[in-house]
């Protein structure tokens, strides 16, 4: 589970890097890797981003129930 958290963090940190290069495109105006509108640097993002929280909350769940994670809380 620990690898998933691993995958998680560094989508959000890709997303995080998109959303960087998008507010540059829109600042500049300019084409940045051959796209030509930021916004579809900010919908790369949102995308990363759910599927981000998606694997933090599906290894929460799974490590709170099997022990994996000792230094988190049971809720």
């Amino acid at each position: 589970m620990k690898t998933l958290r691993w995958i998680a963090w560094i989508m959000t940190g890709v997303a995080g890097i998109l959303i960087l290069i998008a507010l540059i495109s829109l600042l500049t105006g300019a084409t940045i890797l051959g796209i030509n509108h930021a916004v579809n640097f900010f919908h790369t993002a949102s995308s990363i981003l759910l599927l981000a929280i998606a694997l933090f909350i599906g290894t929460k769940q799974c490590c709170c129930d099997c022990g994996d994670c000792k230094d988190e809380k049971k809720s």
